[in-house]
């Protein structure tokens, strides 16, 4: 993936979009789009921390995020301040559309988290899926989104997400 070359780094606006309403939105630096895949990061974009029990996102963590126009999850290295890696947040999403500054990304309520040492690997939100009515309305991309959850959590207990970052 070719990194933008300028001294000045392009912006983007990330737009998390769930059940139709714009969830965050938040500034992030292209790393780079090589047309399949796209890479920003941006610092941690929540009001203060945020604990969740396994992992603890905090004003100076760094997320180097990547997203993919052909696949339905997004990827996310959580770095501390200190540059310590926490771990990976995944999102389950639909493919994710770039428009101009903007990159739109709709969450499907499945999330996937490992730890930096591999240790923990988790499966997040199902109860949410299952309450959002997505198997019913939509049942192609709720199938999509569980083959993309079985895939990730693959990758994490086999050794991480290596192949899909490189």
């Amino acid at each position: 993936m070719s990194v933008n070359s300028t001294d000045e780094q392009e912006q983007l606006e990330v737009l998390l979009v769930k059940a139709g309403r714009t969830k965050i939105r938040y500034p992030a630096e292209l790393l780079g789009d090589d047309g399949t895949r796209i890479a920003v990061r941006a610092p941690w974009a929540g009001a203060g921390a945020r604990d969740f029990g396994f992992v603890r996102f905090e004003p100076g963590d760094v997320f180097t995020e990547y997203y993919w126009r052909d696949r339905w999850y997004a990827v996310k290295e959580v770095r501390a301040a200190d540059g310590t890696v926490k771990g990976w947040y995944c999102d389950i999403t639909r493919p994710a559309v770039r428009t101009g500054a903007e990159l739109i990304v709709e969450d499907l309520d499945l999330d996937l988290w490992r730890s930096a040492d591999g240790t923990d690997v988790r499966r997040l939100d199902e109860d949410e899926f299952a309450g959002s009515g997505l198997a019913e309305t939509d049942p192609e991309a709720a199938s999509a989104a569980v083959a993309a959850l079985d895939e990730l959590e693959r990758l994490a207990r086999e050794g991480g997400f290596e192949e899909l970052l490189t």
